[in-house]
């Protein structure tokens, strides 16, 4: 699922929300936070370890999706289809800046969020896990943001809209995460937790 979510927001990304005539974030700021959430969850339960494999298993997912999208680029298509070709080409010509700029983000973003929730979690124990939560996001966001904004983004919007997208997507993520994602991590990471003792009592 964390994989889904990633793959899902690096699609949305193509589309940038403006409001009052002002670029802000991209649509992929709505679903990303969930990435997050399962990534803490992962991480709270199995630890860094574990959360690594997997974060650098959605990298590769990522590269996966760039080289199967350009080879849709050039693979012939009929004349009648032209208006769906050129869609096509409009998405996808952009997704490879897109996804290496998220792939880049994704490994400071995702690496250090899942080592800052480690760190938090051998201070409290099981107790506040909101606080590793968002804790732990509120500095993974600080590189997924910048480096994503700037590698996905420079050249192609002025750097007032750059610094705005930066700012807007940091505070969004994180207020998703604070009001959607926390609360799904709880109930995630409680179902998980029941789950895996039970596993390991039967086996035991």
């Amino acid at each position: 699922m964390l994989t889904t979510f990633y793959l899902i927001a690096n699609i949305m990304a193509v589309k940038v929300i403006s409001i009052g005539g002002i670029a802000l974030f991209d649509a992929g700021t709505v679903t990303f936070p969930f990435a997050y959430m399962l990534g803490d969850a992962l991480t709270e339960i199995w630890g860094f370890k574990t959360a690594r494999k997997v974060i650098f298993l959605t990298f590769l997912s990522n590269i996966i999706l760039v080289v199967a999208t350009s080879i849709g680029l050039i693979l012939p298509a009929p004349e009648y289809m032209a208006e769906t070709t050129a869609a096509y080409a409009c998405i996808f010509t952009y997704v490879p800046r897109i996804v290496a700029a998220s792939l880049l983000a994704f490994l400071g973003g995702e690496l250090s969020n899942a080592w800052v929730m480690v760190k938090i979690k051998e201070k409290t124990g099981r107790r506040h896990l909101w606080l590793r939560t968002i804790g732990s996001s509120a500095v993974g966001y600080i590189f997924d943001t910048v480096l994503f904004v700037i590698i996905a983004f420079a050249g192609t919007a002025p750097a007032s809209d750059l610094l705005t997208m930066i700012v807007a997507q940091y505070f969004m993520k994180l207020a998703l995460e604070a009001i959607g994602g926390t609360p799904l991590a709880y109930g995630l990471i409680y179902w998980l937790r029941k789950h895996v003792e039970t596993e390991e009592a039967n086996n035991g």
